[in-house]
């Protein structure tokens, strides 16, 4: 991908349902305060002509078509940064009746539709900062490398119930100064079996 768009990266901004706020911030990224110009980066008024769609917003029920006709319209190879935490994984809206999700949710359709998953730059935040945004589509233009990788962590669900020696030593003792009756030792024992 870096031999690709070694000269420049034209970038088609599509939001899909946002609140405004990651566009902002999109914006503020190709003002001349942060300047994302000077790495050969710029924005384009149509698809037809970009090389990457900067995705902001949840992808909601109305704006899948446009969603869908803008991603065939970019030539291939073509690149995704999806910006906010909407366009990421739906955002606080994720649950919400007229919204699908994030990105993944949108590949899902696509694969439906036999339309190939493009290269996928993921730039959390609620909004992101411009110099995040500027750091994702440098990393999908190849010019920084990569500061963290995502790891999932997942606990497995223990059906063991765990009690400490210390406690059914405790129990025992209680039991055997009398200072708990019969009918709570067996409510314990029901508990450890």
């Amino acid at each position: 991908m870096t031999s690709l768009y070694r000269k420049s990266l034209w970038v088609f901004h599509l939001n899909t349902g946002s609140c405004n706020g990651c566009d902002i911030e999109v914006l503020n990224a190709f003002t001349p305060a942060q300047d994302a110009e000077r790495f050969g980066v710029k924005l384009v008024g149509s698809p037809r002509h970009a090389d990457a769609i900067a995705l902001t917003g949840p992808i909601t029920r109305e704006a899948l078509p446009r969603v869908i006709r803008a991603l065939q319209a970019v030539p291939e190879p073509k690149i995704v940064v999806a910006i906010g935490s909407c366009a990421c994984g739906g955002g606080i809206w994720h649950d919400s009746y007229s919204v699908l999700g994030g990105v993944e949710k949108l590949y899902k359709i696509l694969k439906k539709k036999g339309i190939k998953k493009p290269i996928t730059v993921f730039v959390p935040g609620c909004p992101p900062k411009p110099e995040a945004i500027l750091y994702g589509i440098l990393l999908a233009r190849g010019m920084v490398k990569q500061k963290q990788k995502s790891r999932i962590y997942i606990e497995s669900e223990s059906t063991e119930l765990m009690i400490s020696k210390d406690l059914i030593e405790t129990v025992k003792e209680q039991v055997m100064s009398s200072k708990i009756s019969r009918k709570q030792v067996e409510q314990i024992a029901s508990i450890v079996r």
